[in-house]
C-alpha cells in the first residue's frame, strides 16, 4: 500500500517541484571566492490525463486480485476494497469465511466510497459519480458531477493533473561560492515549505440503512445527504434522490490538512492534522461548528463510542509529526472536549470501537485489541496482539471485524474478544 501521504496534493505545484536535500561538493566552503558547486534535488514531473479518457473510462470488469489497496467499505452482504487511484473491488462476503471477490470497477482517481441502498458514490479525481450497483457485474454511471473536488494543480480545458513521475537531478553550478550556499539553502527552505503546506489528498446489494466505513473516510452519510471532507473543506451532497445527488454547500472548515470524517449519532467528528473538530448536524443540511480539541501536528483519524472520542496520532511523512499515541477524549460536553489519557503506541493508524472493544491498527506493527472499558487502564487491557499483520484500516460490524491492510482484507471473528479468531484471508498480489 502507499503510504498515506500523496504528493498530488502539494500547494503551489510547479512543473519541477523541488524537494528533499542539496549535497555540495567542490569548495562549498572554502576560502576561494569562485567555485563549483553540485547539488541534487528530487524533481517530480507533471502527469495529465485528458478529460474525455477519464470520464469514458468507468466500467465493470472482471475481478482482479488485490495489489495497492486503500479505503474499505461494508453495505449488507458486500465489502467494497479502493484499489488506489485504480477504482472498486466488490467482494461477496455473504460467508465471511470463504469471500468472493466478484467484479472490478474501473475509476481513474478513486480513493473514497460510500453506499446507499443500491447507488455507490465514488471519486475519480475532481468528479463525483454515483454508480448503479444493484447488480455487481454489471455497473452502470447514474450521475457524474464535474469539477466538484479540488484539482491537484495546473489543468486545462482538455487535461487534468493526474500524478507526478519522480526524477533525481544532479547539476553543477558555476560562480561565488557564497552565493552558491545562500543559493541551495534558499532552495532548501523553500522545499520544507512546499512540504509544510502539503497533505495526504463504503444480485441486489442490499436496501435500507446506509453502509459503514473505516476511520480513515472521508466521504460519510447521515439521512439525505453525502459529506465529503477535501483539505480544508467539508462539501454536502443532496441525495435525497440517491441516483440523482445534488452539489450542497461547502463549510469552510478553517483548518488546512483535513483527513477523516466520522459520524456519530447526529454530530460529525472531522480529524484533522492538527485537532478534531465537531459538528451538530440536527440539520444536516447544515451542520454547525460545536468546538475544537487541538493537539500536536500529527496524522488524526478519530472514532466516537458512547462519551469518548478515541484519536490516534503518528509520525510520517505526510503529517510532518514525530508523535506515536493514542489519546482518549472526553465528549460528555460537546462544546468543550477534554483529554482525558494519553498512550504511547509505536506507529496507529485506524482504529475502531464496538461495546468497549477497542481496535487499533499500527501498521507494520499489526493489529491490537483492547478491553477499553476503563479508559484510563487502556494499556493494562490488551486482549489480543496480531504481529503479522500489516494492518491500515478497520470496521467491526457486531462480531465480524473487517481489516485492510499492505498484505490484504482480513476478517477475524470477536463474539468472544477473549479469543479473536481469523476467519478468511484475500490476500494483495503483487504484480
Amino acid at each position: 500500500m502507499k503510504a498515506p501521504f500523496n504528493y498530488l496534493h502539494v500547494a503551489k505545484v510547479n512543473y519541477r517541484l523541488w524537494l528533499g536535500f542539496f549535497l555540495s561538493s567542490v569548495g562549498l566552503f572554502s576560502c576561494k571566492d569562485d567555485c563549483k558547486t553540485t547539488y541534487t534535488y528530487k524533481s517530480y514531473e507533471p502527469v495529465y490525463m485528458l478529460r474525455d479518457e477519464l470520464r469514458n473510462a468507468v466500467a465493470t470488469q472482471a475481478a482482479k486480485t488485490l495489489v495497492n489497496p486503500g479505503k474499505i467499505y461494508a453495505k449488507g452482504d458486500y465489502i467494497f476494497v479502493n484499489e488506489i487511484d485504480k477504482g472498486i473491488h466488490i467482494i461477496d462476503n455473504s460467508h465471511p469465511t470463504a469471500p468472493q471477490l466478484i467484479s472490478f470497477i474501473n475509476i481513474p482517481g478513486n480513493k473514497d466510497i460510500a453506499v446507499h441502498n443500491n447507488t455507490l458514490y465514488a471519486d475519480s479525481y475532481i468528479d463525483l459519480l454515483a454508480l448503479d450497483i444493484s447488480n455487481p457485474q454489471n455497473i452502470s454511471v447514474l450521475k457524474r458531477l464535474e469539477n466538484v473536488f479540488p484539482s491537484y494543480g495546473y489543468e486545462n480545458s482538455a487535461s487534468i493533473l493526474v500524478d507526478y513521475k519522480e526524477k533525481w537531478v544532479t547539476q553543477e553550478m558555476e560562480g561565488d561560492c557564497r552565493t552558491n550556499a545562500q543559493y541551495q539553502r534558499s532552495m532548501m527552505e523553500d522545499s520544507k515549505a512546499l512540504l509544510n503546506n502539503s497533505s495526504p489528498a463504503n444480485g441486489t446489494v442490499a436496501s435500507g440503512k446506509p453502509g459503514i466505513g473505516g476511520s480513515m473516510a472521508r466521504f460519510t452519510l447521515y439521512d439525505h445527504y453525502l459529506y465529503t471532507v477535501s483539505q480544508s473543506d467539508l462539501q454536502l451532497f443532496d441525495i435525497t434522490a440517491p441516483t440523482n445527488p445534488q452539489k450542497g454547500i461547502k463549510i469552510n472548515l478553517g483548518n488546512w490538512n483535513i483527513e477523516t470524517i466520522f459520524p456519530y449519532q447526529d454530530k460529525l467528528f472531522i480529524g484533522s492534522q492538527s485537532g478534531m473538530h465537531i459538528y451538530d448536524n440536527q440539520d444536516p443540511a447544515q451542520p454547525e461548528l460545536l468546538s475544537t480539541y487541538e493537539h500536536i501536528r500529527s496524522c488524526d483519524p478519530v472514532v466516537v463510542d458512547d462519551k469518548y472520542a478515541y484519536v490516534t496520532l503518528r509520525s510520517g511523512t505526510a503529517c510532518q509529526g514525530f508523535t506515536n499515541q493514542l489519546e482518549v477524549i472526553d465528549i460528555s460536553n460537546l462544546k468543550a472536549p477534554t483529554l482525558v489519557k494519553t498512550y504511547p503506541m509505536q506507529h496507529p493508524h485506524g482504529l475502531g470501537v464496538d461495546n468497549s472493544t477497542l481496535f487499533l491498527c499500527e501498521g507494520e506493527f499489526g493489529l491490537k485489541v483492547f478491553n477499553a472499558q476503563n479508559v484510563h487502564s487502556i494499556d493494562q487491557h490488551l486482549l489480543a496482539h496480531f504481529k503479522d499483520k500489516d494492518a491500515y484500516d478497520v470496521i467491526p460490524l457486531g462480531k465480524l471485524l473487517l481489516v485492510i491492510g499492505k498484505d490484504g482484507l482480513y476478517q477475524y471473528d470477536y463474539s468472544d474478544t477473549k479469543k479473536v479468531k481469523l476467519l478468511s484471508v484475500i490476500p494483495v498480489t503483487r504484480p
